[in-house]
């Protein structure tokens, strides 16, 4: 990863990448090579492997939001979120709505999103600029090589205005979605 993202500095390099649009990357429909990729700012990525314990802080905060959330609102797995220039699959969005009214399009904003991040958390920090500029009220980065929990809050003009790390033995306090309390803790039990 390294030696592409020391390419893809190069402008020489860059200009001889092709850029996808969300609507040429969504064509692309149940093509097997584009299975497990994303669209990141026009560039389709390869989404990264998931360890046993990735997998197991997802599904845990997963079902903790399902059973916190009120019925205005609708959370999704591994699901995309149509934005401007990107087709991310957060771990876990959460948003205003029902199932049907996702049944013919994807999602463009989201009032929740969270990655678990293992080996993707420089990737997961860049991904705030685009959760930022699609008007998702709240981001969080689930750090667990370090048990903590990066919380990104007001976005305004493409950035987070808040950013605060929280740790074992503080309660966050969701704002976008009430209701989402819990004891940083309990995500790494």
């Amino acid at each position: 990863m390294k030696i592409m993202a020391t390419i893809l500095d190069l402008p020489e390099m860059r200009e001889r990448v092709r850029l996808w649009t969300v609507p040429e990357y969504e064509k692309l429909g149940d093509d097997p090579a584009f299975k497990r990729t994303e669209l990141i700012r026009g560039i389709i990525v390869n989404k990264v492997s998931k360890s046993p314990l990735h997998s197991t802080i997802t599904t845990r905060l997963y079902v903790f939001l399902l059973r916190a959330l009120g019925p205005e609102f609708i959370a999704r797995k591994e699901e995309p979120l149509r934005l401007l220039d990107s087709m991310p699959e957060p771990d876990i969005s959460v948003m205003r709505g029902t199932l049907d009214d996702f049944a013919t399009r994807h999602p463009t904003t989201a009032d929740l999103v969270v990655e678990v991040a293992f080996s993707s958390v420089t990737p997961d920090r860049e991904n705030a600029f685009l959760y930022a500029e699609a008007g998702v009220v709240e981001y969080w980065i689930v750090l667990g090589e370090t048990k903590q929990v990066e919380v990104y809050r007001q976005p305004e003009g493409g950035v987070y205005r808040v950013r605060r790390a929280y740790s074992r033995g503080e309660l966050i306090e969701g704002v976008a979605v009430l209701g989402t309390s819990f004891a940083v803790e309990t995500l790494f039990a």
